[in-house]
């Protein structure tokens, strides 16, 4: 990068005129309505110069102009020194990127550090749904996005296989089942469970609503209707053990595997590792004895077991109930203790909804109370909430979007639009229905990504499938557009060891380059919209030198190879960007 090349010169530079060392010395983008290439703020110096800082900035700018070869000019706009850099530096940059295989991204090697990206986690008494796409989509992209910036990366889930929530499943699938399974209901089998679940809820509603009308209080009748004890007590039986009810438990939990399996197959994720709550429920018991010992927990009269953070601005935490059974923070704290023990990991992200923000901010301080160093290194991946417009889309049940839906809708959507814009001509069908998939798919998880993660989004399926604006379809057809070019030049690219480059295609070089810092920076703040919005800068900057530029007709064989590789290099960056993102492109569109 030209900073690495200029910070050493501006040392030197400080040290002859202004006899300084060790200043501050701090760069930034020149801003868009400014002529140059770099900027460097001045304002930082100007206790070594002791001068005014246009003075300043013009005596550095003279400096550089006259003892570095890449500095080609300067202006300078108040404390701002903005460089121009020469053409000749920019083209030689893009020879290297053009000659580097899997531009931007580092491959980890033994010795980098492992990291985990916990995403997905559902419940096995209902299918995924549209809170479930954003969580995948997004903690799938951060561990790929941390993998490409040299790190190990492992993915995993904890799976909700346990609890009242999926004996009440059971319960309503034993009563009113009459044995239906995925194949005699031709359902997926997380669709035919979550079936049972609501008809669950119905029955329950019902029960206490016959309860109250024979005169019971409501409160007291949500707490006696005789389905609901059922499920209590089949959870009594879980727990011991019982033959039937595992069986029963196995044979359903198995049918939303295989149903889990489906969705994220098309959805693109995977996953290293795969915990169970019936598990790991008890693992965090045997570490409250030990914080116990360590004074970092405290026993009350009732036998439950707490930590007081009053200290740190929170409040007290309930650890252990006092019949001995544990809580969610006791099941996490021995499950991120149990995946160190697994992964030897030195950072790990929960990508999780902002409703757990209090939950993870007293998870990670008690493992740092514990005395487990890497608890600093532990992070809350927090996100908003995913809204549709209304009526836009209708679920199974009428209040939660179920993800197949969505998927579908969207291929379904690319579908039709590919057909109404006479995208399919020479395509066969089997050809055809691959490009839905991949550019409905792709709109689905750019139009989620683009956004930032601690933002409250709303996902309009139409808008997101549009073939232009910020969209996944306008990157993958400018992709297909130098694919195209690819075909119709149909020989290999040779570089010219020099050429004459526009200003346009200096702007594209210039976004090149900033690559590999967008992935470190995308990996450092968790963030797959910094890779989502670079993506669509470079694919404006390249559309705009598209429309305007010859690329196979240009005046002479240099200039054709140049401009043909340049094109190359922009559709092997949308590509890697796109991958990054879970996305793919297509070569014809």
């Amino acid at each position: 990068m030209i900073e690495e090349i200029l910070k050493p010169e501006i040392e030197k530079c400080l040290a002859e005129l202004y006899s300084a060392t060790d200043q501050s010395i701090q760069f930034q983008k020149t801003r868009k309505d400014f002529e140059g290439d770099v900027t460097l703020v001045v304002f930082p110096l100007l206790r070594a110069s002791r001068k005014g800082p246009e003075p300043t900035a013009e005596e550095i700018g003279n400096y550089l102009k006259s003892k570095v070869d890449e500095v080609n000019g300067f202006n300078v706009v108040k404390g701002f020194l903005n460089l121009e850099i020469s053409a000749e530096f920019w083209y030689n940059q893009f020879v290297a990127a053009y000659n580097t295989a899997d531009y931007g991204t580092i491959k980890a090697d033994d010795n980098a550090p492992t990291y985990l990206v916990e995403y997905s986690s559902p419940n096995t008494n209902k299918p995924l749904h549209l809170g479930h796409i954003r969580n995948n989509l997004l903690g799938y992209s951060v561990a790929e996005i941390i993998k490409a910036s040299g790190k190990n990366m492992k993915k995993v889930q904890i799976i909700n296989d346990r609890g009242i929530h999926i004996c009440k499943s059971m319960i309503a699938w034993q009563d009113f089942g009459n044995n239906e399974t995925p194949e005699s209901s031709g359902l997926k089998g997380d669709h035919l469970v979550g079936k049972y679940y609501v008809e669950f809820d119905k029955y329950y509603k019902k029960e206490v609503a016959d309860l109250v009308a024979d005169g019971m209080e409501r409160k007291e009748a949500e707490k006696q209707a005789p389905i609901l004890k059922k499920a209590q007590d089949m959870l009594i039986s879980w727990e011991a053990k019982e033959p039937i009810v595992i069986a029963l438990w196995e044979k359903m939990n198995a049918w939303v595997y295989d149903g889990f399996t489906s969705t994220y197959g098309r959805l693109g994720v995977d996953f290293d590792k795969n915990y169970y709550e019936s598990d790991t429920y008890l693992l965090g018991k045997k570490v409250v004895e030990i914080g116990l010992e360590k004074g970092v927990f405290y026993k009350k009269e009732d036998g439950s077991v707490w930590i007081d953070l009053s200290a740190e601005g929170l409040d007290e935490k309930i650890i252990l109930r006092s019949d001995g059974t544990a809580v969610y923070m006791t099941q996490d704290i021995g499950t991120a203790i149990q995946r160190h023990e697994d992964f030897a990991f030195s950072n790990m992200a929960y990508t999780v909804g902002n409703e757990q923000d209090y939950h993870f901010k007293v998870l990670f301080l008690i493992l740092d109370k514990l005395g487990y160093d890497w608890a600093k290194s532990c992070y809350h991946l927090s996100y908003g909430m995913v809204d549709l417009p209304s009526g836009k889309m209708k679920s199974r049940e009428g209040t939660v979007v179920d993800a197949d839906d969505l998927m579908e809708e969207m291929v379904s959507t690319a579908k039709n639009i590919a057909k109404e814009l006479g995208k399919l001509e020479g395509m066969t069908d089997k050809e055809a229905d691959a490009l839905y998939e991949t550019v409905g798919m792709g709109a689905l998880k750019y139009f989620m990504l683009k956004v930032d993660p601690r933002k409250r989004m709303l996902f309009d399926p139409k808008e997101s499938i549009d073939f232009n604006g910020n969209t996944g379809p306008f990157i993958q057809y400018t992709y297909a557009r130098i694919q195209s070019l690819k075909r119709k030049h149909n020989a290999e690219v040779e570089l010219p060891s020099r050429v004459v480059i526009t200003g346009k295609e200096q702007e594209i070089i210039k976004l090149l380059t900033e690559f590999p810092t967008v992935i470190q920076e995308a990996a450092a703040n968790y963030s797959p919209a910094l890779v989502a919005n670079f993506v669509y800068d470079l694919v404006k900057e390249f559309n705009n030198y598209y429309q305007n530029t010859a690329i196979l007709t240009a005046e002479s064989e240099e200039l054709i190879n140049f401009r043909l590789g340049l094109s190359i290099k922009v559709g092997e960056v949308i590509q890697t960007a796109m991958r990054l993102l879970g996305a793919g492109v297509p070569d014809r569109m």
